[in-house]
Parts: structure tokens; C-alpha cells; sequence
């Protein structure tokens, strides 16, 4: 553990609630040293509701950042307010979530600061004083551990990548408020239209620690796979060809040109497994798979395969779940 601090990118909704993901962060930090966290947007400071979940994490101070008429959600606009707070509190550690946003974060931060930057990184250790980063390349094919030589380090960590534990000494964070005035490439990009996604009773796919998938073999009927996802309290993804075809929305298509995730459970009913949906998911804890087919690609990375009709398959497997929640 370092003296110095190490950063947590504090994301959350609209509404100002705190994304589930960055708890594990804020695991990970605790382990490298004091933990800061930084809330873009200072014109909506964190709820004292936040304040406590923080302080139960072990988070020492919170960072507020105000970016005046500039929108706290644009990538260019928090990585300048990160590259303000690192230089203020001489940080050697930046964590975020690794989300489509946060990736582009983590690169224009690198490029402010100098930093070495990993992204979708799985796993975190210290070997010798230094960070090293634990990821999947070439669709998962290889793991690598990258070991990071620069002063400053910026870490996305995928979703599922530690296990949330509360602090063994509840805190109570100190508020330090900043101001950022935007300028040069932060300044020129500007956002016409946000719109917030509807609310749902699913958790986010991207951090989900359940997915349940469908893919060709539901033939756009994905009642059977939402029940399932249902049942487990988990969420619902697809393949490029379901959402191609309109059977759900794009929003749930997972792939190396989609979401990427990393649940606990991954469930894919009627998936073939080629290589960029498998990219897209080949990082799961445990990957259960329901095809027809018993030659498909996915049964040589499944933990557990069923060769069957999916149709027979998940109404079985929902209903007995739903029997032992009783």
C-alpha cells in the first residue's frame, strides 16, 4: 500500500445514484492505498444517502468536481477533471469502470497525463511495487498481465472483477469542491441531445452478475430467455444476429461490437459462439450453454452444455429456480 492516492471515478445516474460497479473499485483501492473518489458535476453534490454508502467503502474524500456550462457527461470534459485532480492531490492510481464512456476517459486521460492505461481489465495485483493489470486478449483467447511503469496509472476494470466488501472502519468522507474551466479539445465538443434509457426492474447488462442470452435459435421469440433472466434476477442479452434482426433492441447486443461483459453466470440460449460474441463474453465465471446444435462453437468454451431444445430447456430450468425460491 502506497501513501499516495489513488482516484475512483465516481459514476452515477442523472438522479445522482451511484452506479453498483464502483463499489468494487472501491475494494480494489482500499488495498493500494487511501481512497479518493471523483464526482463530476459539483452542481449536483453526492446525497448524504451516497455519502454513506461511500463512507461504509472506506472512501477517505470525495472530489466534486464543476465544469461550469460544460456537460459532465462528455469523455473529454472528465478526463480533464481527472487530470485536475490528480495534479492537486499527486495521485499514482486512476480506477474506473470499463464502459464504452470510461474506455475513451481513460485514453484522453492518458494522454493528459502521460499515464500507462489498461482497459477491461479483469483482475489487479501488486508484484514488486507495481500494479499489474490482468486482462483477455484476442477475444479472450490469451490472458495477459500487463505491468504498469509509468508514475501514474489509469485502470477500467470490467464489471464482476472483485467481489464488494464493506471497509473494516467505516469512514466519513471529507467534500473538496473544484472548479475546472474547460479549454482546448474538452471545449469544442458539444452535446445536443441526452436521453436518459427507461428505467427497468433488470439490473444493467453491462454489470449484471447473471446474463441470460438468446441468440439465432430463439427465432425472435425471447419470452423463454426473459423468464429465465426473471427468475435468476438477471439480465437479458443477445447476439448481433438477434438484434440485427430486430428482435431486440441493439442496447442488448453483446460482442466485441457490443457490450462486453463479465457476469458471474452467463446463460446463452440458441448462441452459435463465433468469435465476436465470444469477445465479447469469454470472460464469464461460469458459461452455461443451450443449443440444437451439438457441433456449435460455444459448447468448447461452456462449463456446462445442453443439447437440446431451448424451448423444453429454460421453462424447465425457470420453473424449478422459482420452485426452490419458493
Amino acid at each position: 500500500m502506497t501513501t499516495a492516492p489513488v482516484l475512483v471515478l465516481l459514476d452515477h445516474t442523472d438522479a445522482g445514484v451511484l452506479r453498483p460497479a464502483v463499489l468494487e473499485l472501491l475494494t480494489l483501492g482500499r488495498a493500494l492505498g487511501p481512497v479518493h473518489g471523483v464526482w463530476v458535476g459539483g452542481e449536483l453534490a453526492p446525497s448524504p444517502q451516497v455519502l454513506g454508502v461511500l463512507g461504509a467503502a472506506g472512501l477517505v474524500r470525495v472530489h466534486t468536481v464543476a465544469v461550469g456550462a460544460a456537460h459532465p457527461r462528455l469523455t473529454p470534459v472528465v478526463a480533464q477533471a481527472l487530470a485536475t485532480v490528480v495534479a492537486a492531490e499527486g495521485a499514482t492510481t486512476v480506477l474506473l469502470t470499463s464502459s464504452f464512456e470510461n474506455k475513451e476517459v481513460a485514453g484522453r486521460l492518458g494522454v493528459l497525463t502521460g499515464a500507462g492505461v489498461v482497459v477491461d481489465v479483469t483482475g489487479l495485483d501488486v508484484d514488486g511495487g507495481q500494479l499489474v493489470a490482468t486482462k483477455g486478449v484476442f477475444a479472450g483467447t490469451w490472458t495477459t498481465r500487463c505491468t504498469v511503469r509509468s508514475p501514474l496509472a489509469v485502470l477500467a476494470l470490467k464489471p464482476n472483477a472483485a467481489e464488494v466488501a464493506p471497509a473494516e472502519v467505516a469512514t466519513v468522507p471529507d467534500l473538496v469542491a473544484h472548479d475546472v474551466v474547460v479549454h482546448g479539445a474538452a471545449s469544442r465538443v458539444v452535446l445536443v441531445e441526452r436521453t436518459e434509457r427507461a428505467p427497468s426492474d433488470r439490473p444493467d447488462l453491462g454489470a449484471a452478475q447473471v446474463v441470460v442470452v438468446g441468440g439465432r435459435g430463439t427465432d425472435g421469440d425471447f419470452s423463454v430467455v426473459e423468464d429465465l433472466a426473471d427468475a435468476l434476477g438477471g439480465a437479458v442479452g443477445a447476439t448481433r444476429v438477434a438484434t440485427d434482426e430486430g428482435w431486440i433492441e441493439q442496447e442488448a447486443q453483446i460482442g466485441q461490437t457490443g457490450v462486453t461483459v463479465s457476469p458471474r453466470l452467463y446463460i446463452g440460449a440458441g448462441v452459435s459462439g463465433a468469435v465476436h460474441h465470444r469477445g465479447g463474453m469469454q470472460s464469464a465465471g461460469t458459461i452455461v450453454a443451450v443449443n440444437s446444435d451439438p457441433e456449435a462453437p460455444i459448447f468448447e468454451i461452456a462449463d456446462l452444455g445442453i443439447v437440446g431444445d431451448l424451448f423444453a430447456v429454460l421453462p424447465q430450468a425457470t420453473a424449478e429456480i422459482r420452485r426452490l425460491k419458493g
